[in-house]
């Protein structure tokens, strides 16, 4: 099943967390981190694209990121807390990906690596000009997002059927 316009996936990683003696479920975002994650935020809302879901992961983490990143977007996207997001493996964050509502049309996944570089790595059959170079050479950096554009159903989403269209990292 084709869909009449391109879904667009956006794999976006936490910001730089902070290392306070907790767990590291409960670790918090360093202060580098929420200037990062807003900026990521903005960069988002260049996009133009208009997220219909979020998912993200329930570490303190990833929903600090998400809080301060969706206040740059023009429209708020249903957001999910999938606690199946944490430490998950490219496997693992495609298969939530595969119980998507057809009628969603784009959605921000909000996670951790390796998983996120893994997953925009195996999902991007092909990729636009250098996003896969630019994407390989940072390594994924805290606070940056792959966009990806795919053809088909959710329940389709399986490696190398997506364009990796665009990658974006902070500054170092």
């Amino acid at each position: 099943m084709s869909v009449a316009e391109p879904r667009r996936i956006a794999l976006f990683r936490h910001a730089k967390a902070d290392w306070p003696q907790v767990s590291d479920h409960d670790r918090p975002l360093a202060e580098r981190g929420r200037k990062d994650a807003a900026v990521a935020g903005r960069r988002l809302a260049d996009t133009g694209i208009t997220f219909d879901l979020a998912l993200c992961s329930t570490a303190v983490r990833t929903r600090e990121t998400w809080k301060l990143a969706v206040h740059e977007l023009a429209h708020r996207p249903k957001t999910t807390y999938e606690e199946r997001v944490y430490e998950a493996s490219p496997g693992e964050l495609i298969a939530v990906l595969n119980e998507i509502p057809d009628d969603v049309q784009n959605v921000i996944l909000i996670g951790h690596n390796p998983g996120v570089h893994g997953l925009a790595d195996i999902l991007a059959g092909e990729s636009e000009g250098d996003a896969r170079e630019r994407m390989n050479r940072r390594g994924f950096p805290a606070a940056g997002f792959a966009l990806l554009s795919y053809d088909g159903a959710w329940k389709s989403l399986e490696p190398a059927v997506a364009t990796l269209t665009d990658y974006w990292a902070p500054a170092e």
